[in-house]
């Protein structure tokens, strides 16, 4: 069997982990597309094994390595993220968070020191990237739904 453009067809890829951003329902665009991306920026550098191969195109320009699976992105109430942050603590999946505070800061060391400054409990969490295996991060997300 091949596809329209005469190249094998493959089985699906199914992996066995999951990536996942949970963004709060009351969050602007401009501010899930930032959120999003300062969540999993970070995924890559700790866990290795969630980064694919470098690009190239046909004119052997080279282009940076991305994710090799797919990043899915949910959204939920205040309450849904501060349960599912919980579940991935009480899990101990790999996870970034972005707060409501490091809207307001410009850089990195401004950005962990917001963080810091605030207990766990209290964070104002707008934002959680989770990783691990799926049904793990499956039950982390439990009452999200997926971005529209």
């Amino acid at each position: 069997m091949t596809t329209d453009d005469s190249t094998p067809a493959r089985t699906p890829v199914r992996f066995d982990t999951k990536i996942a951003v949970l963004l709060r329902e009351d969050l602007e665009t401009w501010q899930r597309l930032n959120v999003t991306a300062f969540l999993i920026s970070g995924l890559g550098t700790e866990l290795p094994e969630v980064i694919g191969e470098p690009y190239a195109d046909a004119d052997g320009t080279p282009y940076l390595p991305m994710f090799r699976q797919p990043v899915l992105v949910f959204e939920g109430t205040k309450e849904t993220l501060t349960a599912a942050h919980g579940r991935a603590l009480s899990r101990a999946l790999p996870r970034s968070v972005f707060t409501s505070d490091l809207f307001t800061t410009g850089n990195d060391r401004d950005n962990r020191a917001a963080v810091r400054a605030v207990a766990t409990d209290q964070l104002d969490l707008v934002g959680l990237a989770v990783y691990g295996p799926r049904n793990a991060v499956d039950k982390v997300l439990k009452g999200a739904r997926m971005h529209p």
